[in-house]
């Protein structure tokens, strides 16, 4: 795969969408588990939010690999491996994006082995590490304009 450049437009609807999720998430009642679990919805729209949060994410690296970089990333646990490798987000942050991905793909294949203590648990406690990882990649764009098209 030839590098082209990176769409900024791209970057802008995947951001806005991940920024989206995860303040839908935070728009639910989780002020404590029993709050959260006393209706079903908020457990199916939290588990909805995170996981097209994440996919967003994840989409996002993705096209500034096959666009800055030529490469075609198919599996998401390999993205934070390649974002790490040409420089976008630090090597201690490459984990976290692993497992974020890896837990992506808990939620669409192994969707009947999450709990929903577990959901509550990470949507109280890690969405931070998605926050962080986004701004990684937001701050590194802004950083680099000469890889960037800004055509619409």
């Amino acid at each position: 795969m030839t590098p082209t450049r990176i769409r900024a437009s791209v970057v802008s609807e995947r951001a806005a969408w991940v920024r989206t999720m995860l303040q839908s998430i935070q728009d639910l009642p989780m002020d404590s588990y029993a709050q959260f679990v006393s209706d079903p919805r908020n457990v199916a729209a939290a588990e909805s939010f995170l996981r097209r949060g994440i996919e967003a994410l994840l989409d996002l690296g993705r096209h500034i690999l096959a666009k800055g970089f030529g490469y075609a990333v198919t599996e998401y646990k390999d993205i934070g491996n390649k974002l790490a490798e040409v420089n976008i987000i630090p090597d201690d942050r490459v984990a976290t994006l692993r497992k974020i991905a890896g837990y992506r793909n808990r939620m669409v294949h192994f969707y009947h082995e999450i709990t929903q203590e577990e959901l509550y648990n990470i949507c109280t406690r890690n969405i931070s590490d998605i926050e962080e990882i986004l701004a990684i990649i937001i701050n590194w764009v802004r950083d680099h304009p000469d890889k960037v098209d800004h055509e619409i």
